[in-house]
């Protein structure tokens, strides 16, 4: 299968690219971007050998079989449309869109053309949140009752400096890193207990250092009857990425982004496990893709649908809808 990416940036250098190009089936045979003497020191790279400027050029390509849409939020839309209408599959990455309107939109064209349509949400496909999944499924901790997250960073030598960020543009990620890194642990959580049916929050900006918001706090509930409450402030003294899943008999702690053991604490069992990240830390995500290609599985961890469903509940935190 030939993919082709709709941009070339640092997502796209070690997460993904070479995920896309060590996948057996897969070959990246192009890529696009808008400055030419960047895309080509990116092609010249990474042994690619046809090179677009125009995204509409290599979406209608013929040679090319599947599209990896890999530019910023407020483009993923534009580029989706133009994906669907032309037939073929693709992947975007997350989050599918700055709204949960435009995310609907670009889902409703897959659905309606029946083309697959994955998003880069890929610590469903990781090793170390399928162990915690395990235990959960195993029944390790009880009946779960809540989960709590928590993720504060100090401000970036960026955001002090109040340079331009396409990740604290209010017009790109109304909630700046919240929309960035807060997507990634939601998109985790439904995978782990299921869907969500009410999410509340609080937004603000605190530190005015750019447009967006920095400050989000929420709560939520699952489908299934768990509770959930999460923190997410980008102007601290400290660096904390911790979860607790809270259950009957016990509990489950991890990180999202921190790559620290996982542990299990509870009646059944007590366990503390590392679990290495691959070193393209898509790998497994677009692996599943593959499998899915081929029909080794019936469906992908992350696809349109799940990633709508975590685009909603973002959008009801923040109170846009």
């Amino acid at each position: 299968m030939n993919w082709g990416f709709i941009g070339c940036g640092s997502v796209t250098e070690i997460k993904s690219g070479p995920a896309y190009q060590n996948t057996k089936g897969f070959n990246v045979a192009a890529v696009m971007r808008r400055n030419e003497e960047q895309l080509l020191d990116y092609a010249k790279r990474h042994n690619i050998n046809k090179t677009y400027t125009n995204a509409n050029d290599l979406i209608n390509d013929s040679s090319i079989d599947a599209i990896y849409i890999a530019t910023p939020p407020d483009t993923h839309k534009n580029y989706a449309l133009k994906v669907a209408n032309a037939g073929k599959p693709c992947c975007i990455e997350k989050p599918l869109s700055p709204s949960y309107t435009d995310s609907l939109e670009i889902v409703n064209a897959f659905q309606q053309k029946d083309l697959p349509l994955f998003v880069a949400y890929y610590r469903r496909s990781l090793p170390r949140f399928l162990k915690v999944k395990e235990w959960i499924d195993n029944n390790y901790i009880g009946d779960i009752r809540h989960i709590s997250a928590h993720l504060s960073k100090p401000a970036s030598k960026i955001d002090i400096s109040k340079a331009y960020n396409w990740r604290t543009d209010s017009n790109i990620a109304p909630a700046g890193y919240f929309d960035d890194l807060a997507s990634h642990g939601l998109d985790l959580f439904t995978f782990f207990l299921g869907d969500i049916i009410e999410a509340k929050g609080i937004s603000i900006n605190q530190q005015n250092l750019y447009a967006a918001k920095d400050a989000v706090t929420a709560s939520w509930i699952h489908k299934n009857g768990v509770t959930g409450s999460g923190t997410w402030n980008f102007g601290c003294s400290d660096h904390l990425d911790k979860v607790t899943i809270y259950g009957s008999k016990g509990t489950i702690g991890f990180s999202v982004f921190h790559e620290n053991p996982i542990i299990l604490e509870s009646e059944a069992k007590n366990d503390k496990i590392f679990i290495d990240n691959p070193k393209h830390i898509q790998q497994y995500h677009v692996e599943n893709i593959r499998d899915y290609f081929q029909g080794d599985i019936k469906s992908h961890p992350s696809t349109g649908k799940t990633a709508l469903h975590t685009s909603w509940v973002m959008s009801k935190i923040l109170g846009e809808i």
